[in-house]
């Protein structure tokens, strides 16, 4: 065979191999890599309805250990979890020993202190479910089902690196108010028939309250990560100016990204592929708020990004801020587990898993329908977005295989 037919043979066969990884990771189950995350992806579809009022048995351990034992580096939660239901049903109904301001922050939230001694972030209702935010895509107060959302998501898309989040109402004269410290109580008033709190961070106002209907508020708790995870604050390489006419470098720069991966943490490790994975969980909820992140202290850049702090999303189903997807659009690179992960939740599959994961949840529904069907959209941009870097690179350079498990402590 001349070599001129050689050559056009070897191009044919390395670009029908090139289609076949394709296609074999476009939700086919014909590469070990694509069968292992349908087996996941399966396992995620078994255990995502949840029963209301489950409870533990068989255990002398509390809800609040459980869910200590399940942290590690790469995870907040495993990958099957049979007592999660029973630990949601404790967050959302165990006694309030203590209620304090929150911790620092721009937001208004409170601390309280579940029986057993568990710490927890409260924050209460600001919006009705169909209510818009308008303006920049990271306007507006925090929405507390938003972070109910958004740890359903996280279970959904296989990170399991947000904590653990459920809806509570509570009441404030009963509940609250005879637990409170002076700080939290000196922030309370009353507008017409309704009870409000103010509380204490940064754009905290006392003309801009919280207010519960009568005496019953609605809200989120999040469960405090174990003290022994002690955390570490890193600035967002991706993040925003927040001041008008400023651009940051990362929306002027299009080779910005060749520059991140210079630095550590994200020059090795696993560190600047659960930057882009955040990307895509904080685009699919339009979170473009997120200008800091967190991880565990002293990891070596091992630790997992840990997804803290959602409620600055769900705002605007109709908004799609395509710049929160910069790290994935301008690195071009995905993790093939997360690629997987996202052709499974094609076509409407993505939206039907929230709706049966948030049907437990003691305030459902948690997202109005439009938001829903942003979720489906949104993805649908996501997919479309990964398919261009694969044309553009090749999916060899596009889809990196980086599964690291670290083991519990």
């Amino acid at each position: 065979m001349k070599l001129k037919q050689r050559m056009v043979v070897l191009c044919a066969v390395l670009l029908l191999l090139g289609l076949a990884k394709i296609f074999l990771l476009d939700g086919g189950e014909g590469t070990a890599a694509s069968r292992r995350d349908l087996r996941a992806f399966r396992k995620m579809e078994a255990g995502l309805s949840l029963s209301r009022g489950a409870r533990l048995t068989n255990t002398l351990q509390s809800s609040w250990e459980i869910a200590s034992q399940w942290v590690g580096p790469r995870e907040v939660y495993p990958e099957e979890t049979p007592e999660l239901a029973a630990v949601l049903t404790s967050l959302s109904s165990a006694r309030i020993e203590r209620a304090d301001v929150g911790y620092k922050g721009t937001q208004l939230k409170a601390l309280l202190v579940l029986d057993g001694g568990q710490k927890v972030v409260f924050k209460p209702k600001r919006y009705n479910r169909d209510y818009v935010v308008e303006g920049e895509p990271y306007a507006g107060y925090d929405r507390h089902n938003a972070e109910v959302a958004a740890f359903h998501l996280d279970r959904i898309l296989g990170f399991r690196r947000a904590p653990l989040v459920v809806g509570r109402y509570i009441n404030l004269r009963t509940e609250i108010k005879p637990v409170a410290t002076d700080q939290l109580l000196s922030t309370f008033l009353v507008q017409g028939n309704n009870t409000c709190f103010y509380g204490k961070c940064y754009y905290c106002r006392e003309s801009e309250p919280a207010c519960a209907e009568g005496e019953i508020m609605e809200g989120s708790l999040t469960l405090w990560l174990p003290d022994v995870w002690p955390l570490q604050k890193h600035r967002h390489p991706w993040g925003r100016t927040y001041r008008e006419g400023k651009l940051a470098r990362w929306e002027y720069d299009e080779s910005y990204c060749e520059a991140v991966k210079k630095m550590p943490p994200y020059d090795a490790g696993p560190r600047l592929l659960d930057v882009i994975d955040t990307a895509i969980f904080d685009y699919l909820i339009g979170n473009a708020d997120r200008h800091h992140y967190e991880s565990f202290q002293d990891d070596g850049g091992a630790s997992m990004l840990i997804l803290l702090d959602n409620a600055k999303s769900f705002g605007n189903p109709a908004l799609d801020e395509r710049s929160i997807l910069a790290p994935l659009y301008q690195c071009c690179m995905v993790r093939v587990s997360t690629w997987n992960r996202l052709n499974l939740l094609r076509s409407g599959a993505l939206s039907s898993a929230m709706r049966q994961a948030l049907a437990f949840d003691p305030i459902h529904p948690v997202l109005a329908e439009p938001h829903l069907a942003a979720l489906d959209r949104r993805l649908s941009g996501v997919i479309a977005t990964i398919k261009q870097c694969m044309e553009a690179q090749g999916p060899d350079n596009t889809l990196i295989e980086d599964r690291m498990n670290l083991p519990h402590p």
